[in-house]
């Protein structure tokens, strides 16, 4: 199976990276974690995401906050999928990092998900990595299946 690379541009960014964790945990997905920045360290970042590939990654996951270029600057080195996270901080919620994530140049595509949203950055990259493990899209399938016993349990009790 792929590993998913998470990377972070500050150790402060851990909370947040803790969600896709957990997350790659559950599904069994193998995961490295690093901290590289895009701006301290753009070297070490750079040569990760080329050698990202040959290192038998599927996904790289890139948390940052404010100027948040982390997710962008990997991108450009290689081609594997990234999704970038977001991470609010203090200064302005986090809308900044969103902002700097989102808006990549054409031909250098980010995906991104929420402020702080990790979890469904370890999601999508479980997804991705799917596309090519039945066991593991199994495991995707029947998580969705429970969520929706689990909301339609709860209208039930609602309307009881």
């Amino acid at each position: 199976m792929k590993k998913v690379g998470i990377v972070m541009g500050s150790d402060s960014d851990m909370p947040v990276a803790e969600k896709a964790i957990e997350r790659l945990k559950g599904y069994g997905i193998p995961y490295e974690v690093h901290i590289y920045s895009a701006h301290r360290t753009p070297e070490q970042a750079k040569a990760f995401a080329q050698g990202a590939e040959d290192a038998d990654f599927g996904a790289i996951i890139a948390l940052a906050g404010k100027a948040a270029h982390l997710a962008g600057a990997l991108a450009a080195n290689t081609t594997l999928p990234v999704i970038g996270v977001p991470v609010k901080s203090s200064t302005l919620d986090g809308l900044d990092a969103l902002l700097s994530t989102v808006q990549m140049p054409s031909g250098i595509p980010v995906a991104t998900v929420a402020i702080d949203g990790a979890a469904n950055a370890a999601i999508l990259a479980a997804q991705i990595i799917a596309l090519t493990d039945k066991e593991l899209s199994s495991k995707i399938k029947e998580e969705r299946a429970k969520a929706a016993e689990a909301v339609l349990a709860k209208d039930a009790a609602l309307n009881a």
